[in-house]
């Protein structure tokens, strides 16, 4: 019995021994892993957690901060927009008016020339009715019409002739 008995405790230690390394070593890596994975991962996933909601909020607070600063420029980039838009308009307008103007000047230049061509004509016109009024002036009688003796004459003369044309033209009649 001895035999057996030495048989099933060597039997029984080495598979004990196998058994219990066998269970005790999964057990204490099993144990080991969840323990330090649970206990160090529930505090450091605590610890991991408020680091990162404040990594988080600061991220935000930075986000928040970035979109606010994007924002601001944005308005900023408008409004210079804006401004631009107005000073092209301006630009535009202020073209526009010169282009106008220097057309009005170029007729007005125009129209000037011409006058002066009139203005020219009108004198030389002016100077020839001038020759001629003096050429007029001077062929005129102007002792005879303020002697009243030689105005009687021409006026005998004048009724002479009237008379003879009346006779010529009653007897035609």
């Amino acid at each position: 019995m001895a035999e057996t008995k030495a048989s099933p405790k060597t039997r029984k230690t080495p598979v004990k021994k196998a058994v219990a390394s066998k269970k005790v070593a999964p057990k204490k890596t099993a144990a080991k892993k969840t323990a330090a994975k649970k206990a160090p991962a529930k505090a450091a996933t605590a610890k991991t957690r408020a680091k990162q909601a404040t990594a988080a909020n600061k991220a935000a607070a930075k986000d928040l901060r970035s979109v606010a600063v994007e924002t601001s420029r944005n308005a900023l980039r408008a409004g210079l927009g804006v401004y631009g838009m107005a000073y092209d308009q301006l630009l535009e307008q202020l073209e526009m008016l010169q282009s106008q103007v220097d057309d009005a000047q170029g007729k007005l230049n125009e129209r000037r020339k011409q006058a002066e061509a009139v203005y020219e004509t009108l004198v030389k016109r002016g100077t020839t009715v001038e020759k001629e009024a003096l050429k007029a002036f001077e062929d005129l009688e102007l002792d005879a019409l303020t002697d009243r003796t030689m105005l009687d004459e021409q006026m005998s003369k004048a009724k002479a002739r009237f008379d003879k044309l009346r006779a010529k033209v009653t007897k035609a009649a």
